[in-house]
Formats: C-alpha cells, structure tokens, sequence
C-alpha cells in the first residue's frame, strides 16, 4: 500500500490527484488554459489539506513523463522534483498516454462510454503535436501497449493493419478529433487526468520502479523548437 501525489501537466489540463493503495481519493484539475505554474502548486496544497496529510507523510510522488507539451511537463516535473527533494520521497514516473488509456479504461468500465465491441477494439490515445501530427501509442482492450510511443502525421493510411485487424479503431485524447475523419475511427471523449495514474503508479511503486530525481526529463519525443515571433517589438 502506498500514498502518493500524482501530477499530470503535459497538456492543457492541469490535473493533481491523491491515490491511497491504487485507489483515487482527491482530484484537482482545470482545463482554463495553460497556466499549470499558477495552478499545480495551488491544487497540490488544496488536495493535501483537504485530506489533513503532510508533505511528508506521502510515500511517493507520480508524474506524467509524456510525451506532449515541452513546457507542461518541464513544469510538472520540476514541481514534483522540488517535492520530491524537500521530503526525500521517491518519483515515478508514468507514461501519459498510458495514462490517458488508463481513463478511457475506466470511463468504460463506469458505462460513461457507450462503444460497441470494446473487447475486440484497439485503443488509440493522441496527444496533439499542432497540425495532423500527434504523439501515440497503441494498445488492446486490456490497455496492454501493442506499439512504442511515436509521433505520427496522420494520414488515410496510418496505422492500416491495426485498425483491419480488429472490430473497433478507438482515439482519444487532444489530437484525436481532427483525425476521425481522415481514418474512419471511433472518437470518444476522453481528456487527460491524473486519476489515469492511480493504478500504474501503485504498480511502479510496489516494483520499486523509482527514477533518479536529479537527472530524469520528461519524455518529450522531439526537441523543442523555438520559432521568431512574426509580430514587431516596437
């Protein structure tokens, strides 16, 4: 059993849970904007509070690792290293479209999801990368990964084998809308939250599967590319 604080910043949602043995307690999260530096560090003492647990009584931290937004992860993970520091407690780190999956998951098990042949479906999160290109990984109906994490621009032809071979081609996730049409894929709505790291942070958790706090970085999965601003300065 494990009490741990999970924080997910790596698009535009800001989401901070508390998970007791795999199990959500507590849940702050907004979708205003990316305004994660004001917002994680708010959620995280309101959460903490509300549940009367110190800092220091928490017996891990869990962040998203991405891929997705290069600045929502790096502020994610600095906080969570800063805490991570100040208590001495171990990080892990979960994979966000993993994660992601993880949600869709449980919606369904929920009946939130109303999708035909979810058993015989292939699972699908995207995280938008701007334009038709999105960060994805593929997995079954037990959300056991099939595939590596890639970023993919999206054509007619992408992913062809899997969605033939199964009943259902399912996405979701921020870069999933604008790629219904181009694949003929069931889009459901699922959005990220760091309730989707209950479960695998336990798992991490009980096989001891820490990263190192000084030097881990986000899984960004492309470099971040820094463009001139078209408008003048004066």
């Amino acid at each position: 059993m494990a009490l741990i604080l999970c924080i997910e910043t790596g698009t535009d949602i800001c989401s901070v849970a508390l998970v007791d043995n795999g199990e959500l307690i507590s849940l702050r999260e907004s979708d205003s904007g990316r305004d994660h530096a004001k917002r994680v560090g708010v959620f995280v003492d309101e959460i903490l509070k509300q549940n009367d647990i110190q800092p220091e009584q928490l017996d891990a931290v869990a962040v998203g690792e991405g891929p997705g937004s290069y600045t929502g992860l790096r502020i994610g993970v600095s906080f969570a290293k800063g805490l991570c520091y100040g208590t001495g407690k171990p990080l892990i780190a979960v994979s966000s479209l993993a994660a992601l999956t993880a949600v869709a998951m449980e919606d369904y098990q929920a009946g939130i999801l109303d999708v035909d042949n979810w058993d015989q479906s292939l699972l699908c999160p995207m995280i938008d990368a701007r334009r038709m290109e999105v960060y994805t990984q593929i997995f079954d109906a037990s959300a056991k990964p099939l595939t590596e994490v890639a970023a993919e621009v999206v054509t007619a032809d992408s992913f062809a084998d899997m969605r033939s071979s199964c009943k259902n081609f399912i996405i979701f996730g921020s870069g999933a809308a604008k790629c219904a049409d181009c694949l003929g894929a069931t889009l459901i709505n699922v959005t990220p939250s760091a309730r989707g790291m209950a479960s695998l942070a336990e798992q991490k958790f009980q096989r001891k599967e820490f990263v190192d706090v000084a030097y881990f970085e986000p899984y960004y999965l492309k470099d971040f590319v820094v463009t001139t601003s078209r408008k003048p300065l004066f």
